[in-house]
């Protein structure tokens, strides 16, 4: 993400300190104050922008969607001419992004999402959109592998990219309950290799044998 500066608004300051304050505390626990002291604007900025701090949540999600949709979007591993490649090429990617502390990795709209799924469908909604859209960027590259690869399965590319995104954003729960980024690490390992088994690829460790 890119840095908070002089020259951002004010609103894509609350938004930036949004998800970093959020990922941190968690959407009950943060607080408007918080927000704002983050950004470095007042609250009657805040509160120009936004009409409350749900409001606040909803614009975040769809900040965050279009932000790591443009990140995802410029990422090295759709050079590769083969689709396969580029599903575990995305996967690579992802076990790379484990770095920093834990909610530097971690998603903005499955972290809120925990929380606001049963007390406010504004927020639920907002933080589907975001995660449903980005596994539909997934998704098209599994279809395309699906049938550059002549795959006939009861699975369709739909559900095994909404598997996907449910590995990690588990991953991502157990790297909170442990403190650790390995467990996450660990489990987009597995993913990887049971991709590699769907599309009958051997994994490195049987090709190097």
């Amino acid at each position: 993400m890119a840095l908070i500066t002089a020259s951002t608004s004010a609103r894509t300051k609350i938004l930036k300190s949004a998800l970093s304050v959020i990922r941190a505390k968690g959407y009950a626990a943060t607080s408007v104050d918080d927000l704002c002291s983050v950004a470095g604007v007042t609250k009657g900025a805040f509160f120009h922008h936004f009409k409350s701090k749900e409001d606040l949540a909803v614009a975040a999600a769809d900040f965050w969607a279009a932000t790591t949709g443009e990140f995802f979007a410029g990422a090295p591993y759709h050079v590769h001419p083969d689709p396969l490649d580029r599903v575990l090429g995305y996967l690579d990617m992802r076990k790379a992004m484990l770095i920093g502390a834990v909610p530097d990795f971690t998603c903005l709209a499955g972290t809120m999402v925990q929380e606001a799924y049963g007390s406010n469908p504004m927020i639920r909604a907002a933080c589907a959109r975001a995660i449903f859209e980005h596994a539909g960027k997934i998704e098209a590259d599994l279809a395309a592998a699906i049938k550059a690869h002549r795959i006939e399965a009861q699975w369709t590319a739909a559900s095994l990219a909404l598997h996907m995104q449910a590995v990690l954003q588990g991953a991502f729960i157990l790297a909170k309950a442990k403190g650790d980024a390995q467990i996450a690490a660990d489990c987009i390992d597995h993913l990887r290799r049971y991709v590699e088994l769907l599309f009958s690829r051997a994994t490195k460790q049987e090709e190097a044998a």
